[in-house]
């Protein structure tokens, strides 16, 4: 793999859109775009974070600099099938991606404290943060998505990506296990993102003006956290703190 497919620095901006937004967004600039390479796919990722959730904590908090760690692949692979592991960093609106290509198997052994399986710049980067930057580092959360993605004719770096049908889970975090999960978001709605190097076109700009389409503070994963993980979380510290309680012998007053 090409240094320029495996580092990107560009600006995403997320939309939360609607079926009908989607179709009528299509209809008036669909003839600007092509199918990318990947165009129809099944997108899996395992996140990656601290057992008591840091990265997603700090991400949440919308610092000027995060990262996160994810694996990722296009469709369910077997061990042997080629994978992405991919170091995400964001400062001040501005994405800067390291990914390295690797067979399921090595990845997985690397993330769970094997040795890596190469060494170059990108190695060493996600090996810092894999060796001590933030702690340990564990599966978190699995999430797939159906995407459909395309580039524009004129400028490839320009992509538009369309995520429906996101489903999560917490068990079973592998990419291996399949792309199984519970819905995310409700049906009919989908994660629309934007990704280029250079400014957003006019003809594009008044399109999403003429939908109503508007930017939206929107992470896969810090959603997965705030739903569904921090509220197990709570329950078990309710749960905990109830059942310590019990076995308190409380002074009786005098």
């Amino acid at each position: 793999m090409s240094d320029a497919a495996r580092v990107f620095r560009r600006e995403e901006k997320k939309y939360l859109i609607s079926s009908e937004q989607y179709a009528g967004l299509m209809e008036t600039v669909g003839d600007r775009f092509l199918a990318d390479k990947y165009g129809l796919s099944t997108v899996c990722s395992v996140y990656y974070d601290t057992p008591d959730f840091l990265l997603i904590r700090r991400s949440l908090e919308k610092p000027v600099y995060k990262e996160k760690l994810r694996l990722r692949s296009y469709g369910v692979p077997s061990e042997n099938s080629r994978v992405f592991l991919e170091l995400k960093k964001k400062y001040k609106g501005i994405v800067y991606k390291r990914r390295e290509e690797l067979a399921l198997g090595e990845a997985e052994s690397w993330l769970s404290g094997g040795e890596p399986p190469g060494d170059s710049q990108i190695m060493r980067e996600i090996g810092w943060v894999l060796n001590g930057a933030y702690g340990k580092l564990v599966p978190a959360a699995f999430i797939a998505c159906s995407r459909a993605a395309v580039c524009a004719r004129e400028d490839p770096s320009l992509r538009l990506t369309f995520d429906g049908d996101l489903r999560y889970r917490a068990d079973g975090l592998s990419l291996a296990a399949g792309d199984r999960g519970a819905a995310l978001l409700p049906e009919g709605r989908f994660v629309m993102e934007i990704k280029t190097a250079l400014a957003v076109p006019l003809w594009l700009s008044k399109a999403l003006d003429r939908f109503r389409i508007y930017p939206a503070s929107f992470s896969k994963y810090g959603k997965v956290y705030q739903d569904h993980i921090l509220p197990e979380e709570i329950k078990c510290l309710t749960n905990c703190s109830s059942q310590y309680l019990k076995t308190v012998s409380l002074p009786v007053a005098i």
